[in-house]
């Protein structure tokens, strides 16, 4: 099992960036959202869906994280420089938690779900848990609950029941401006 951090401070693409943390404990959401800008890179990042190449991050990307309080998922809305959602990308998770430096966590459980502005859904990496849990990195136990996991966020978004893509948006508009300095629009 992999620990990833909302700063990624080891990632060697990206040259320059600015990061920011905000706590939000409202009716609509509770827990951690994070804000990763993308100023400088060394070469973009693209991902290929159905024969579709997509660009992740470059210049003047956002990837905006949330990390809801006693979930078992992290979802990252990653927008491109003119504001449009590219993908959301939910993370299934064992944990989440913050560092002494403040700086959100999540022990990632293999799966993940993509979700694109098309409404195309993609369950990826069934195949890692099960690798995972071969070689004793995962339990039984934890697999079957990422498995629970994702089968319940895959039925809330088949049903548009999932809260993420219009809080996404939203938590973009309201917040992003004044966390990493930037007009959101």
């Amino acid at each position: 099992m992999k620990r990833k951090f909302s700063d990624r401070a080891n990632w060697r693409r990206i040259l320059r960036r600015s990061y920011s943390c905000l706590a939000l404990d409202g009716d609509d959401y509770r827990g951690l959202v994070t804000f990763y800008r993308i100023h400088e890179l060394r070469e973009p990042l693209w991902k290929e869906y159905n024969g579709r190449r997509l660009c992740l991050a470059n210049r003047g990307y956002l990837w905006m994280q949330h990390f809801p309080k006693g979930e078992h998922f992290v979802v990252t809305t990653m927008f491109d420089d003119k504001g449009k959602v590219v993908q959301w990308y939910i993370d299934i998770c064992k944990n989440q938690g913050m560092t002494d430096q403040k700086v959100p966590w999540f022990d990632d459980l293999y799966l993940d779900i993509v979700v694109l502005p098309t409404g195309e859904v993609y369950l990826l990496d069934e195949d890692e848990l099960e690798e995972a849990v071969k070689n004793g990195e995962v339990t039984k136990r934890d697999a079957e609950m990422a498995r629970r996991t994702a089968e319940r966020l895959l039925s809330m978004i088949r049903n548009g029941r999932f809260r993420y893509f219009t809080l996404s948006l939203r938590h973009r508009k309201q917040l992003a401006e004044r966390i990493v300095g930037k007009d959101p629009s």
